[in-house]
């Protein structure tokens, strides 16, 4: 097989260095501007044709960034590139993955549709908000969880006491798998949503008194449902809290909220989306070389199914 190069979009530039550098390669020279209108113009400075072509892109807000991914792609294909996939550490508007309501989209399907439309032949990614999007795309997808790599420095603690909740009823695999593999026991907050981005606490199922307790999502937005997540089991008696986060989105307040709470003692966050500046409360767990390891293979033909570290 040809040459695999690797090309990193702006959204996440430092990320791409780490994955190449875990590969022991450059990244591939491309020219990425904006046009005084806020068009975006994209071409790669080296040669394609014939490689195996991976674009590193996280497609969080605002818009630009999956439009730029779109437009990496198209110049790939047009450039001959013999496969272009996109590695997407944080796959953005996965939360409208169904018609809850009526006259609503389904964004996670229109995201898919256009990243295959532009001529991605594979797509990496991390974390899915739901595991049936990979059902939306009708090239081949793989899903890695960046478990591996929190679990590790969780473990490295050595938290005695230990129980692992899930801030809602669809967070409780997540949190299941993070109880064995942490030798934990598990507890449930149930939450109810009266409006978007508004979250209420109803109910704490398990044990929490004398507890050191994880809460583990896949994402954070606003950091209302997590805070009152922590607030909750503080005030049951909790010891010590650990946030465990994948996608650090932070929207709005949400880093500072994080950062002032004083029921939360530590959070982890991945780095598939940049933080607005470093925290000592708030810690960077890298994806780098799991990221880089699944181009690997991907370009040798190789199972990456070992790194599908998680139960679901």
């Amino acid at each position: 097989m040809a040459d695999f190069k690797i090309v990193s979009g702006r959204s996440n530039p430092e990320l791409s260095k780490k994955v190449a550098a875990s590969l022991g390669i450059d990244l591939l020279q491309v020219s990425i501007t904006n046009f005084s209108d806020g068009e975006i113009w994209a071409k790669y400075e080296e040669n394609v044709r014939g490689v195996d072509l991976f674009i590193i892109q996280s497609t969080f807000a605002p818009s630009d960034n999956l439009m730029e991914l779109l437009i990496l792609i198209d110049a790939a294909k047009r450039a001959s590139a013999s496969r272009v996939t996109a590695v997407i550490p944080y796959y953005g508007y996965a939360r409208q993955d169904r018609k809850d309501q009526p006259r609503v989209a389904i964004t996670a399907k229109l995201v898919a549709n256009m990243l295959v439309r532009a001529g991605a032949d594979r797509i990496i990614t991390v974390d899915l908000h739901s595991s049936q999007i990979q059902g939306f795309f009708d090239i081949p997808l793989d899903h890695l969880y960046a478990s591996p790599a929190l679990i590790t420095k969780l473990d490295k603690k050595k938290i005695e006491n230990l129980t692992v909740a899930a801030p809602d009823v669809g967070g409780i695999k997540t949190a299941r798998s993070y109880a064995k593999r942490l030798g934990g026991d598990l507890l449930l907050v149930d939450k109810r949503r009266p409006a978007h981005n508004v979250a209420e606490i109803t109910h704490i199922v398990g044990d929490v008194e004398g507890k050191n307790v994880v809460i583990v999502d896949d994402m954070i937005d606003t950091g209302n449902t997590f805070i009152q997540c922590a607030d909750s089991l503080k005030e049951k008696g909790a010891l010590h809290i650990y946030g465990l986060c994948v996608h650090p989105v932070f929207s709005g307040n949400a880093f500072e909220r994080l950062e002032n709470s004083k029921s939360i003692d530590t959070m982890y966050v991945t780095d598939t989306i940049p933080l607005k500046r470093a925290s000592e409360k708030i810690k960077v767990v890298t994806v780098s070389v799991l990221l880089g390891e699944a181009i690997l293979r991907t370009h040798d033909n190789r199972s990456i199914s070992t790194l599908f570290d998680i139960e679901r």
